[in-house]
């Protein structure tokens, strides 16, 4: 229903009023203390064999959302109570900024893709501060893991990336379960040159200095989200620089701005202009990186695999290859309501089905 749904009348409403839309229906039915837990069967009742440890922490299930759908954490509870184990919010940058001119999201829906050039578009560090504050003193049913993801803002210069960086750390590290330096999106010019583990080490550092600043007696995950077109060589040196610093893990990946392989006619995406493409397209690129980075990091550091999970049977596949955690945004957005709780309950099925007691006995079962 919600498939055809989108093919008859959500692709004929721009893509970025119809997320903002979308959100305003998450936020009233998974925000209703009533609604969201009847919708997400509460996660499928808390099943045991979703149950995750990672990052020293206790996740529900394996499956979060990824960044970009939730920027100011706006509806961090509302979507836990949908069925998402963990949520990511952000790109939340230093300084607040509108982003680049509208329109900036478009569906493939022929794809199962969308193509985004939204330019970390936030509130800024400081006004999502006191939301994130007041997420963490709030316990209650289908409160999920938060993760704050942060980047570099638009007018700092990458000689003051770091900076920047550390004050995004300083103002939201201490309300953080784990944060996500991000240095991949395709949309802020020269971000994804930090990716250079030269430049990529000084500012790793510099956030790691300032969550253990903040955390007190707490030591807050550090991880590293990168791209899915870096060359082999780079994952293996990113991959390397994490074990030398002693990061936490690696979320990979971000979006593409390949065009290959896609159904949309080729004049139709070029109409469409730059962007970083999320879904279907990344699925098979998103799990060789996937295998690599297991392979070069250490039995205590995780991948978190993002990029063209759209049902159990692809979270599966990650697993098996190795992420001990997976996210979406994409396969949401083209999924709906139940996704998140289908995919959970769908994954614990193929999880028993091939005799592991629990989803993390499955991870890197491949290898």
């Amino acid at each position: 229903m919600y498939d055809a749904l989108m093919r008859t009348v959500l692709r004929h409403v721009p893509s970025e009023p119809a997320h903002r839309m979308g959100f305003g229906v998450v936020r009233a039915l998974g925000g209703a203390p009533g609604v969201g837990p009847r919708i997400a069967g509460r996660l499928t009742a808390g099943d045991p064999v979703l149950r995750t440890q990672a990052l020293g922490l206790r996740f529900a299930g394996p499956l979060g959302l990824a960044a970009g759908f939730d920027k100011d954490a706006e509806g961090v509870l509302a979507l836990g109570r949908l069925g998402f184990a963990a949520v990511e919010i952000g790109t939340v940058t230093g300084r607040a900024q509108p982003g680049n001119p509208r329109p900036r999201l478009f569906r493939l829906v022929d794809d199962h893709a969308l193509i985004n050039r939204m330019g970390f578009n936030n509130a800024g560090a400081a006004a999502v501060a006191p939301r994130l504050a007041a997420l963490r003193f709030r316990p209650g049913a289908g409160m999920p893991v938060l993760g704050v993801n942060i980047g570099k803002s638009k007018v700092v210069p990458a000689a003051e990336a770091a900076e920047d960086y550390r004050a995004s750390a300083a103002a939201l590290g201490a309300y953080a379960d784990y944060v996500v330096v991000n240095v991949s999106s395709p949309n802020t010019p020269g971000l994804r040159d930090l990716q250079q583990v030269d430049v990529l080490e000084p500012l790793l550092v510099a956030v790691r200095d300032e969550l253990d600043r903040v955390a007190g007696d707490r030591r807050v995950p550090l991880l590293v989200k990168i791209t899915v077109d870096l060359a082999d060589a780079d994952v293996d040196a990113i991959a390397d620089l994490a074990v030398r610093l002693g990061l936490d893990g690696v979320v990979a990946t971000n979006t593409t701005v390949s065009r290959e392989g896609l159904r949309t006619p080729a004049t139709d995406v070029a109409a469409l202009g730059a962007g970083g493409l999320s879904g279907r397209p990344l699925a098979a690129q998103a799990l060789q990186v996937v295998r690599r980075l297991r392979a070069r990091l250490s039995a205590e550091q995780i991948v978190i695999s993002v990029g063209g999970i759209e049902d159990a049977a692809e979270a599966y596949r990650r697993i098996r290859a190795g992420a001990s955690l997976v996210q979406a945004y994409t396969g949401f957005v083209y999924g709906g309501l139940l996704w998140p709780s289908r995919v959970h309950r769908e994954l614990a099925e193929l999880v028993r089905r091939d005799g592991f007691t629990a989803v993390s006995q499955a991870v890197g079962a491949d290898l």
